[in-house]
């Protein structure tokens, strides 16, 4: 097999290991993958992006698009997950997991993010061939119409990034950023290696916990298109810096960056190392934070910038990520309503263009309920579903059941409901304040309506549970009835 890219490449002689097959960007062309441990490739070739060539040699030809590879020897020798740490008391990379097939303990689920098709498209950078539109390297051909189509209609409040995600094979973060900074000319304005911007947005990707039901890449793509919608309102397009545009798309893209899958109070009942070195204080956002701090040092993305300039750059970014903490709701929504109230805000003034930046960030966080009725629902059946499995985790190992995550108790209305009432709906209504826009009546009919819907499914369920309960009662009256007269007839 000839290879003619210039691509890092393992001798066809060599078997690889199976810590390498592991790593960001492998593709496995032997039919033996028992031989390094892995799963069949009947099972591989199942799995999103996944490439799997029959071959008789069982050797594997190991690609690696960028970085350098390096081989180790030891055996059994498995890098841990970047941005994944031992836990102290659980194990929340198995929370989310689903029952599967058997297979060797030491197997590594090997994550696909990108198609061969993709990896010789990308390959056009390596020989300097010029890239009228670079989108076009990053799609797959047989996606690139209609994926392109969506993207025409990026800024549409009615986007669907589920048909999105799924026309570009589970990549609709990296694809729907990177078309963001084309379209903005941030690329051009802060002079981006493409290589490094393309690097960085695949680690993020890859950093987001597939097993999570709600906090995965296909929210931190969701809250993008948000912020896109967001920067995009008159009073934001006409006053804001290019400075504040890319830092609002990367907050966006990593507002939740390697995210457990449970919230900040089980991390503090559990004695998480997280909770200790953040204080138990913006546990999660931080984390959030300071992981994005170190996939942006490890693509260098921003090493051409002067020192002090990229320190900021951090320093900025970080302050949009904790924003995102729900626990501080109550205190910017009251900054926001004073400023509101005072008529204060002046957004040729860098601080307060920075405060609406936080408080977009924080609307396009919890966007759902704004959705139309088919994107809501979903994502509220997501997010419950993440509750109810912390809830199960919890009773599991005695601890108290947290309420808004205990499934017997509880349903999606009931959740939704009073997440609506109590922290969507007041944010959105000093939003429309603000920002007085078509957009924003949008979003609060379709805050009515969902309420509303939410509502009707919430009597609907009750109405059908009384039945049932009515039901199971009468039989049992009738039954003890037709007992009672032949026994009084007999008797008389």
């Amino acid at each position: 097999m000839e290879v003619c890219y210039q691509l890092p490449v393992l001798p066809l002689d060599r078997p690889v290991p199976k810590h390498v097959l592991s790593r960001r960007g492998a593709i496995s062309f032997s039919s033996s993958s028992s031989l390094f441990g892995g799963p069949a490739p009947r099972q591989l070739s199942k799995r999103r992006g996944a490439i799997s060539y029959d071959s008789e040699d069982q050797t594997a030809l190991y690609i690696r698009m960028l970085g350098d590879v390096r081989v180790r020897s030891q055996v059994g020798f498995e890098p841990e997950r970047r941005g994944s740490h031992p836990y102290l008391y659980v194990d929340f990379r198995t929370l989310h997991s689903r029952p599967e097939a058997a297979r060797p303990v030491s197997a590594r689920n090997v994550r696909r993010l990108l198609s061969f098709q993709r990896y010789l498209h990308s390959s056009r950078f390596f020989h300097g061939i010029p890239a009228n539109n670079p989108l076009g390297y990053i799609l797959d051909d047989d996606f690139t119409g209609q994926a392109k189509l969506m993207l025409q209609k990026v800024g549409n409040w009615n986007f669907d990034i589920f048909l999105f995600d799924r026309l570009t094979n589970g990549n609709s973060l990296v694809n729907l950023t990177f078309h963001l900074f084309n379209t903005y000319g941030l690329i051009e304005l802060f002079q981006l290696d493409m290589i490094k911007l393309r690097r960085f947005l695949v680690m993020i990707q890859e950093d987001y916990r597939c097993q999570n039901p709600y906090h995965n890449a296909v929210h931190a793509a969701d809250v993008t298109q948000a912020m896109y919608c967001y920067l995009q309102e008159p009073k934001l397009a006409e006053t804001l810096t290019s400075c504040d545009l890319l830092l609002g798309l990367l907050a966006a893209a990593t507002h939740d960056l390697d995210h457990p899958g449970v919230n900040q109070p089980f991390l503090i009942k559990t004695d998480h190392y997280l909770a200790a070195l953040y204080k138990n204080s913006s546990v999660l956002e931080n984390h959030h934070w300071k992981s994005a701090v170190g996939l942006l040092r490890e693509s260098d993305l921003l090493s051409h910038l002067p020192t002090e300039d990229g320190l900021n750059m951090e320093e900025r970014l970080g302050s949009l990520i904790l924003a995102t903490d729900i626990s501080r709701q109550n205190d910017y929504l009251s900054e926001f309503r004073t400023h509101l109230d005072k008529g204060d805000l002046c957004l040729t003034n860098g601080g307060h263009r920075h405060f609406i930046l936080q408080m977009a960030l924080k609307c396009a966080d919890i966007c759902n309920p704004c959705r139309p009725w088919k994107l809501s629902k979903q994502w509220s059946e997501k997010v419950t579903e993440e509750f109810f499995h912390q809830g199960d985790i919890e009773r599991k190992h005695n601890l108290e059941v947290t309420p808004l995550c205990d499934r017997q108790s509880n349903s999606v209305a009931n959740i939704q409901i009073g997440f609506m009432a109590y922290v969507v709906e007041p944010l959105f209504v000093e939003w429309s304040r603000f920002s007085d826009t078509r957009l924003s009546q949008t979003m609060m009919s379709h805050l009515s309506l969902n309420k509303q819907g939410w509502n009707e499914g919430r009597d609907k369920q009750e109405a059908s549970s009384s039945r049932a309960s009515e039901e199971q009662r009468t039989p049992a009256t009738k039954d003890s009835n037709s007992k009672v007269l032949p026994q009084g007839s007999k008797g008389s």
